[in-house]
């Protein structure tokens, strides 16, 4: 009979680990009738009858999900598209390259300017006349 007991102990302490991993990872939408703290005090403070009110009422279903716990379409297959991140986005790579190279340019043309004020600048100190350079246009 002990052995019962703890066998139910356990499933009882696995059925709240995965309500409250289920109820931690979903998202702010899909879950309903009360805040996302109150269903992890709820999951913690009465496991058994915590973790099944979660799975039953907690967890919004959308409209086309089958009942079936693993939708045919796998885990992953409804979940909402997500904006890509920064690093894996090739607009957004291409755009800090433009800028890069436009600061670069900008720096670059400073730089030159730079010289040919001092270069000029020591030429009047030796007593020459300043060279006009033509710049190559970019």
């Amino acid at each position: 009979m002990a052995r019962l007991y703890v066998l139910l102990f356990l499933a009882q302490v696995v059925l709240a680990v995965f309500a409250l991993i289920s109820c931690l990872s979903a998202e702010e939408g899909d879950i309903r009738a009360l805040p996302r703290v109150a269903w992890v005090l709820i999951i913690l403070l009465f496991p058994l009858v915590g973790s099944i009110a979660w799975f039953v009422a907690g967890r919004e279903r959308a409209a086309g999900r089958p009942r079936a716990a693993w939708p045919a379409g796998g885990v992953f297959a409804e979940r909402k598209r997500r904006p890509v991140a920064p690093d894996d986005d090739p607009e957004f790579l291409r755009s800090i390259e433009e800028r890069s190279n436009q600061q670069d340019q900008e720096l670059f043309r400073r730089w030159e300017e730079d010289l040919r004020r001092r270069e000029n600048e020591l030429r009047r100190h030796d007593g020459e006349p300043p060279r006009e350079e033509k710049r190559p246009e970019v």
